[in-house]
């Protein structure tokens, strides 16, 4: 756990808590079969998306929105799922400077969006982008963080 700021800035406060809140959702979302039992899922991740739109660039923002895509599909939001996976998508495709790691989570997470919107098409196709995507991480390290959400893709 970060340590929280020293000061009375409020920006070092926002910062902490859009930290700490996207951590928790991280966790959660990972870790937690039975989500729709987790109110503190959503709240997590809306609170952390709320303090990175007070102090973040547009990179935290799509992160944070990319979180909330991720957080939508896994508690079967369909609409509000697919609706921030299409704008992270979107986001990240257009940057040539997108780690492998971070479209990895782009494919992976916009694979729940179309399937818990039953975008069936782009499920498949997104699913195939995920499996490509992952396979061709090199770095092992990056490759087991982003299998553990990977993993969450239903089989069809």
């Amino acid at each position: 756990m970060s340590q929280s700021p020293d000061n009375l800035q409020i920006e070092s406060w926002h910062r902490f808590f859009a930290m700490q809140a996207n951590n928790a959702a991280w966790d959660l979302s990972e870790t937690s079969s039975d989500v729709l039992n987790q109110p503190e899922l959503l709240d997590a991740a809306h609170a952390s998306a709320w303090h990175w739109r007070a102090v973040g660039t547009e990179l935290h923002h799509m992160r944070s929105m990319m979180l909330l895509a991720l957080v939508h599909a896994r508690m079967n939001m369909g609409p509000s799922a697919w609706a921030y996976a299409e704008k992270m998508k979107t986001f990240f495709e257009a940057k040539s400077d997108t780690p492998d790691w971070e479209m990895a989570f782009v494919h992976t997470i916009y694979t729940l969006a179309a399937h818990a919107n039953a975008q069936m098409d782009a499920f498949q196709l997104s699913r195939l982008r995920a499996t490509e995507s992952l396979a061709a991480l090199k770095d092992p390290e990056d490759r087991a963080v982003v299998e553990k959400t990977f993993n969450l893709i239903p089989k069809n």
